[in-house]
């Protein structure tokens, strides 16, 4: 593909915007009119904005922009800024008397990288809107991704450094696919063949998070946020449940690559955007390589990442 990231859907257009000082930031990804969302939520300690409006049986339908931030839960104050920008564009849900954009939003913990006392804000929001291109997205320590880490399951010191990763395929048909997800996972991340790419170091090599757990297994996991969170868009028709199976299809991608997922502490979240340009589509399909393009994004995550913060990649630690 000549695009082979989430604004290969086209209308789809992607923005970061990050302060390198406190290593935090926010991506938003911006849709085209009449985008229907989804979602599935499946870590234990979420920190998420406008969800329960994603849900079968709510009666909002389209969602205007996914915002995706760190700064854990004061990190959702970008979300305002997005609203700003939409409502400046006179795009959201129209309430007679104006708009009300439709901006649903979920948060990494990142507050233990850099500066804690920095965190996304509404001007940085805003910033991430005015950022947006249909160009390839910039992957890395961007963006939602300027915090992120791995493997702080033995102390943030013993952490690799993560990112945001994108990958996007092209089905049969004229369906494309793509996944654009944030990793900042406390266990490992894993390549297609289970070897760990990034996870808890120590002297001797990784410690590897499931290893560990077969030792303690009465002992409760540290709590340390382990929260993966991220976009599945389509290019296809779906109604607002069809799109909810998507994004629970994804999920299956992140527990390919992410070890543990899920767990009591994580605020693992997918979201999914059907923007309905290609009709009659296998929505089977669809979430099948959702979850694909899930787990190679969480993969390019790992690998477009480069040392911040005083945390080596997981290719620096391996070399």
């Amino acid at each position: 593909m000549q695009n082979p990231t989430l604004s290969a859907i086209e209308g789809i257009r992607v923005g970061h915007a990050h302060n390198l000082d406190g290593l935090t930031g926010c991506t938003v990804i911006l849709a085209p009119p009449n985008t229907v969302g989804g979602i599935d939520q499946r870590g234990g300690a979420p920190a998420t904005r406008e969800t329960d409006l994603l849900r079968p049986m709510h009666h909002i339908q389209h969602v205007h922009a996914i915002l995706l931030t760190g700064g854990s839960a004061y990190g959702l104050d970008a979300a305002t800024g997005v609203m700003q920008y939409l409502e400046e564009q006179q795009v959201g849900f129209d309430v007679r008397v104006g708009v009300v954009p439709i901006v649903p939003a979920a948060v990494i913990f990142d507050l233990d990288v850099g500066r804690s006392n920095i965190r996304p804000n509404s001007a940085m929001g805003y910033a991430a809107c005015e950022a947006a291109t249909t160009a390839s997205v910039t992957e890395g320590c961007v963006g939602a991704g300027a915090g992120a880490r791995v493997g702080a399951l033995a102390g943030i010191q013993n952490a690799c450094k993560s990112g945001i990763g994108t990958a996007a395929v092209e089905l049969g048909g004229g369906v494309t696919v793509a996944a654009l997800m944030v990793v900042n996972a406390a266990g490992d991340v894993v390549d297609g063949k289970g070897r760990i790419i990034a996870g808890a170091r120590s002297e001797t090599g990784y410690i590897n998070m499931m290893e560990y757990l077969k030792a303690n297994p009465v002992l409760s996991p540290p709590p340390i946020s382990n929260t993966v969170i991220g976009v599945v868009v389509t290019n296809a028709l779906l109604t607002k449940e069809q799109a909810n199976k998507v994004a629970q299809m994804a999920h299956n991608g992140m527990a390919q690559a992410v070890r543990p997922a899920h767990t009591l502490y994580d605020g693992d979240t997918i979201f999914a955007l059907a923007t309905g340009k290609v009709t009659n589509v296998n929505v089977s399909a669809i979430g099948a390589w959702a979850a694909e393009m899930t787990a190679l994004a969480i993969r390019r995550a790992i690998y477009q990442a480069t040392s911040l913060g005083g945390l080596p990649t997981g290719t620096q630690y391996e070399d």
